[in-house]
């Protein structure tokens, strides 16, 4: 199975936004960590948009 490359693309960026890593920091994750990771910075921005 393979990962489109649009959604890498956009995971990449938003974890690179979001903490600065690299992109070759970010492509040495698995997937399953990049996705946690993404998750982890939506909740961050969910709890700081609501103000909390």
């Amino acid at each position: 199975m393979t990962y489109a490359l649009p959604r890498l693309r956009e995971e990449i960026a938003y974890i690179a936004y979001h903490f600065h890593w690299r992109r070759e920091e970010i492509l040495d994750l698995t997937h399953g960590e990049r996705r946690q990771w993404v998750a982890e910075i939506a909740r961050i921005n969910t709890r700081v948009n609501e103000g909390g």
